[in-house]
């Protein structure tokens, strides 16, 4: 078992070397718009989880996910070889690659926050004209200012029962 602070700096490393590689060295053109996002080293660094995510030519065009999966697998032999050189460990990590679904997430999130803003204006704009069914304050009672005996009187009686 590797010291976890050790098994960090690692993966940073990797993530370093394999989006500078996919950058610079690899000449596949579906990896033109892939983006390492993140990198995981299991305990005894024999194992790197590679996180990535796709972006599209341009904002309405959707990314071709599938197309990047299947030019990683191809890279995976060029691009662990390339983290072994520029690591310098014993052993050289096995590379698995695994689409990040953090933006898709947050992308989720931020519309789900946008519903409830909404539905939170749509009840602020329904309060404004609201009116009270009945008294303004139903549970205020104002015996003691009109100086009524009797109704004090009931609750003392109400009381002894």
């Amino acid at each position: 078992m590797a010291d976890p602070a050790r098994a960090r700096r690692l993966a940073k490393r990797i993530s370093t070397i394999v989006a500078t590689a996919i950058d610079h060295e690899i000449k596949d053109p579906r990896l033109a718009f892939v983006t390492i996002t993140d990198a995981k080293v299991t305990a005894d660094l024999h194992d790197a989880t590679v996180y990535y995510t796709v972006m599209g030519a341009d904002l309405e065009s959707e990314p071709d996910v599938a197309g990047a999966a299947a030019g990683l697998e191809k890279a995976k032999g060029v691009l662990r070889s390339k983290v072994g050189a520029g690591t310098g460990v014993r052993f050289t990590p096995t590379l698995t690659f695994v689409a990040d679904t953090v933006p898709d997430t947050a992308r989720h999130m931020e519309e789900l926050l946008a519903r409830a803003r909404a539905a939170d204006d749509a009840v602020a704009r329904a309060r404004e004209n609201a009116q009270p069914a009945g008294d303004t304050d139903p549970y205020k009672e104002s015996r003691a200012a009109d100086g009524d005996e009797s109704a004090a009187g009931d609750v003392s009686s109400s009381e002894d029962n």
